[in-house]
């Protein structure tokens, strides 16, 4: 029985092209500005500190704006990244720059299932703070009361299943009882292994009736 259900998000409930189209080049295009506006914020110095630690060299702040710039063309999944991503987009989504996308089928699913008693989560690799942001600016209003809970890469990598048995752990609901919802495979590789059931989501292109995880196009066919 069904009991709590985690989806991810690009691709899942809100599609590629707004993340890689609309919010990468909208924080690409602001990082230097906003780091030379901000570097002393402790929020943004400690995110800054953290991308130093993990590029192994004592980068001027010049140098840590280039090589955040180069992390987005190379969509790397890494924590103060997605941080600091998330701050910039704050500014546009109050500037009413954009709304986050999402499906309509998505928004109201989750509807139906919040309803119904489901425990709705999300785990993707933008921060918390981003998800957070997307769902309370969306086209169809404000869905985060929605959700009982956020998980980014802080609890590891999405193609880990550990991370998918702490979240279980965290959320206290047995693996079995969780659905996981998401556009890649080896997501739900990691998932099933941690014991979740799963549902991939293929928003284009055709379906494969022989995938190792059950394929619908839209959130309207997930049954359970």
């Amino acid at each position: 029985m069904i009991k709590a259900i985690i989806t991810d998000i690009e691709g899942t409930t809100s599609s590629l092209s707004f993340v890689k189209d609309v919010l990468f080049p909208y924080a690409r295009e602001r990082m230097a500005e906003f780091l030379r506006a901000h570097a002393q914020d402790p929020a943004v110095r400690r995110e800054i500190e953290d991308m130093r630690r993990i590029n192994g060299q004592n980068l001027s702040d010049a140098q840590v704006a280039e090589q955040l710039i180069r992390w987005i063309d190379e969509d790397k999944k890494i924590t103060p990244l997605k941080a600091l991503q998330g701050m910039i987009w704050e500014d546009g989504y109050k500037k009413g720059a954009f709304k986050g996308h999402m499906y309509e089928d998505a928004a109201c699913d989750l509807k139906k299932w919040k309803s119904a008693g489901i425990a709705l989560y999300v785990f993707s690799s933008g921060s918390v703070h981003a998800q957070k942001l997307l769902f309370a600016h969306s086209e169809y209003g404000d869905l985060t009361p929605l959700f009982s809970g956020y998980f980014d890469t802080n609890i590891g990598n999405k193609r880990e299943a550990a991370s998918y048995r702490k979240i279980a752990e965290t959320i206290g609901f047995p693996s079995r009882d969780v659905l996981f919802l998401s556009d890649i495979k080896e997501e739900l590789d990691a998932a099933r292994a941690a014991g979740m059931q799963t549902v991939c989501l293929v928003r284009v292109g055709a379906l494969d009736a022989n995938a190792p995880h059950r394929q619908v196009r839209n959130f309207d066919a997930i049954v359970f």
